[in-house]
């Protein structure tokens, strides 16, 4: 359904841009989100006309990066962009990026129903989260290679074609060994979805552009993980099956990705000893190794102690329905949003590095009050700053790896940072349980904490950017 109302307000917009561009004299061709956002907040507000919290968020998170986003659509370069690529480009990347996060945010809410109807243990829950997330660990790499040498749209829509029928199926599992089996083979078409989305922007946008649209497409991302805890816990009050139903929607997206996505053509490419030879001379850095495992480390505390283990501390501290957990997750995403919104001034002023610093000690201390609320006060403070450390943390390290390879070797290094992000995913979960002493959450979001304190020190001995990175 979110999707189909981006699509419809898509084409308002559109429509909107053939009057602007057929003017013919006395107004300026040049918009920043801010107005744009305008349009997508009233179309929206008409279609989810019972839902304000969902149009509100959706508004909410465009509107707050028009400060550092601006997207210049006058005659020139809106005609030059059609010369490249359809008019929908930006929209349907924006798209693979919703169903990127879609696999386990959607999901979370659910985890305690699931654990309730299935009668498991508390451990064994996590492996729905690891299953799903395991195969991007073995396949994004091998995916980023394949899409180098025959085209991104080739792995593109077949992962989405898996992702969506193999997470249909998830709702008619009986048994939680099958459910495992189709989380896995919905993991495996999830495999190259994040990185590809990455690897589209830097194809299509050079420079400062490339900047702007990865900022624009972190909105989105925090529109996705904002909106779909909150539709997942609305589905998971009816039954935990419905959330499965959500998978589907990149059947649809995968048929408009076929048809109308046009890459731009990239450059014949050479032997597979020379990109490889490329590929690890841009790969083995300390930056780019220390700027991998700060990512590994991130992905193990929002998968590990944040998606699996704080639903169940919001279930035992103040007794939580799965509708109430999702909107207490998606306050998450706004904070993420707000974050953003400062990003670019507070990266001109303190710089990259002391963002990183920054947003490792906020994610420590936010673990920190998790482990011991024990009020709804509380935990909401600790969800917000949560929210602010991800959304200083996740566009600012994009940006810095994405403009670190070049277009020939692009994807192959975006998905490896992938299969290292799949890697976090797979052993959050696992890695936090390890804390989960005498069912006691406390020490789970300690132990996450700990983690975070882990990443300073990497970022200290391998990171080591310039002082200033504008």
């Amino acid at each position: 359904m979110m999707l189909v109302c981006v699509v419809l307000c898509n084409l308002q917009v559109q429509r909107v841009y053939r009057c602007i561009f057929s003017y013919k004299s006395g107004l300026k061709n040049s918009y920043s989100i801010s107005e744009l956002s305008t349009i997508y907040g009233i179309q929206l507000a008409f279609i989810w006309h019972k839902n304000y919290i969902l149009a509100a968020n959706f508004f909410f998170v465009l509107f707050s990066h028009y400060n550092s986003i601006n997207i210049d659509i006058s005659t020139q370069n809106y005609k030059q962009m059609s010369n490249h690529t359809s008019k929908h480009t930006v929209l349907l990347i924006f798209g693979v990026t919703l169903i990127a996060v879609m696999g386990v945010a959607s999901i979370s809410p659910a985890l305690p129903s699931i654990q309730e109807h299935f009668h498991l243990e508390k451990g064994q829950i996590k492996w729905l989260i690891s299953l799903f997330s395991l195969p991007g660990f073995f396949l994004s790499f091998f995916m980023g290679i394949l899409a180098d040498r025959f085209g991104r749209k080739t792995i593109l829509v077949p992962s989405l074609l898996l992702f969506s029928v193999a997470g249909f199926l998830c709702s008619f599992a009986t048994e939680y060994k099958i459910l495992l089996i189709l989380r896995f083979i919905q993991g495996m078409g999830a495999a190259s979805l994040s990185s590809l989305n990455i690897t589209l922007i830097g194809d299509f946008f050079p420079g400062n552009e490339r900047a702007r649209i990865m900022g624009y497409n972190a909105s989105v991302l925090s529109i996705g993980t904002g909106l779909y805890p909150f539709i997942g816990g609305s589905l998971a009050s009816i039954h935990w099956q419905y959330v499965f139903y959500l998978p589907i929607l990149a059947l649809p997206l995968a048929i408009v990705v076929l048809f109308f996505l046009k890459p731009p053509r990239l450059k014949t490419p050479g032997p597979f000893f020379q990109y490889f030879n490329t590929l690890w001379k841009t790969i083995n850095q300390s930056k780019v190794w220390g700027l991998f495992l700060t990512n590994l480390l991130v992905f193990v505390i929002l998968y590990g102690a944040y998606l699996t283990f704080f639903p169940l501390l919001l279930k035992q501290r103040i007794t939580a329905h799965p509708l109430f957990i999702g909107i207490i997750m998606s306050a998450m995403s706004l904070n993420t949003a707000i974050s953003a919104f400062f990003l670019g001034s507070l990266k001109t002023r303190f710089g990259a590095p002391s963002l990183l610093y920054f947003s490792a000690l906020v994610y420590g201390i936010s673990l920190l009050i998790m482990g011991f609320s024990n009020n709804l006060l509380s935990i909401i403070v600790s969800v917000v700053l949560f929210g602010i450390a991800h959304g200083l943390y996740l566009p600012n390290i994009q940006t810095l790896l994405v403009g670190m390879s070049s277009e020939k070797e692009r994807a192959g290094f975006m998905s490896l940072n992938s299969m290292i992000l799949r890697l976090g995913q797979f052993l959050g979960p696992i890695v936090i349980s390890l804390f989960y002493v005498r069912e006691n959450l406390r020490f789970v979001f300690l132990g996450a904490a700990g983690v975070a304190i882990i990443m300073i020190i990497v970022q200290k001995l391998m990171v080591n950017l310039e002082p200033e990175i504008k």
